[in-house]
């Protein structure tokens, strides 16, 4: 009778090495991560609050980690395009996705999505947050908030506010304004606030929700007007803008939040060397500058955490998702 326990023993002494060499291999690309490379994906054309974050970020971040970050200007179907593409790629650090409350959140109440927000993903950090403005066109008929509202309620449905996208920040603050102050517009998607902005700035539509990063250089420049902030306090990079509650919506507050993520599955040593790299950037005096001139808030060093994303988003999910249900919010447009 044949023995085979010496086979059997050699292909488990093969396993072994086998299973060792890919431990080891899988151990040394995380020690040298990054070793080419890294691509930032914004789920919007150039021009927004969210590809000026990334810009502003990539050459420090390079800086840190030794190798190129690249930008790549993704959008399309409200950002869901490019989340998608960061969903879909290899989860090795070298794609990633900086968002926004609307396509980290809004979308998945609206939208059927090939991916899950909390689940496909991982998170590597919260970046910043920030009010929005609501500002109009430099000849729109209203000086303030409160003629701003009273020219709407008398000319109901006439007026059209520029967005990003349905289910974008814009989008959806502008639905509660239109619940709260018992007005009516339009609202007309654009692929991103870039897009939009040079709509309001050729008179093709009248008003916009936006981002101070979108708003502050036209409004600094005369071409647009800013009739209060959506939030309670004023931005120290627009003193002289009003916040809603001193210029008479009190309550009427619309924030916008940025974070970054790599896809499901990403070494975890690879996503701290990532968040090390953040949090550095975040920083630094030249980031700190350059957002607080465009009215951002950078969250606080103990919030700049993956658990603290990850909290973050999901309570956002639970508090908006029955909200933008509720009101019946789809992508008619």
């Amino acid at each position: 009778m044949r023995i085979c326990v010496p086979r059997v023993a050699f292909a488990a002494r093969l396993f072994v090495a086998i299973f060792a060499i890919g431990s080891l291999i899988v151990s040394a690309s995380a020690e040298t991560f990054p070793s080419r490379p890294i691509t930032i994906v914004v789920p919007y054309p150039p021009g927004g609050g969210l590809d000026m974050t990334a810009r502003v970020m990539a050459p420090h971040l390079s800086e840190i980690l030794g190798q190129p970050v690249i930008v790549e200007n993704s959008g399309g179907a409200a950002g869901s395009i490019g989340v998608g593409k960061v969903a879909r790629a290899n989860p090795d650090g070298y794609t990633l996705s900086i968002g926004i409350t609307s396509t980290h959140v809004f979308n998945g109440a609206m939208y059927k999505l090939p991916y899950d927000l909390l689940n496909d993903f991982e998170p590597i950090s919260l970046l910043s947050s920030t009010p929005q403005l609501i500002v109009a066109r430099k000849s729109f008929p209203a000086d303030d908030l409160k003629g701003f509202i009273a020219w709407l309620k008398a000319n109901p449905d006439k007026a059209m506010q520029a967005t990003a996208g349905v289910g974008s920040a814009g989008h959806i603050a502008g639905v509660f304004f239109q619940k709260q102050t018992s007005t009516s517009f339009r609202f007309i998607p654009y692929r991103g606030l870039g897009p939009a902005m040079q709509a309001m700035l050729s008179d093709q539509v009248d008003i916009m929700i936006d981002v101070p990063a979108s708003s502050l250089p036209q409004l600094r420049a005369g071409k647009i007007k800013a009739f209060a902030v959506a939030g309670d306090k004023r931005l120290s990079a627009a003193p002289d803008v009003p916040t809603v509650d001193e210029a008479g919506l009190p309550g009427f507050y619309a924030p916008s939040w940025y974070g970054l993520w790599a896809p499901k599955g990403t070494p975890k040593d690879v996503i701290a060397k990532l968040n090390a790299a953040v949090v550095t950037t975040l920083a630094n005096p030249d980031v700190v500058a350059r957002f607080k001139d465009v009215g951002y808030d950078i969250y606080p060093r103990d919030q700049q955490t993956p658990e603290a994303l990850h909290a973050f988003q999901k309570s956002e999910i639970d508090k908006w998702w029955p909200i933008i249900k509720a009101a019946n919010i789809a992508p008619k447009e």
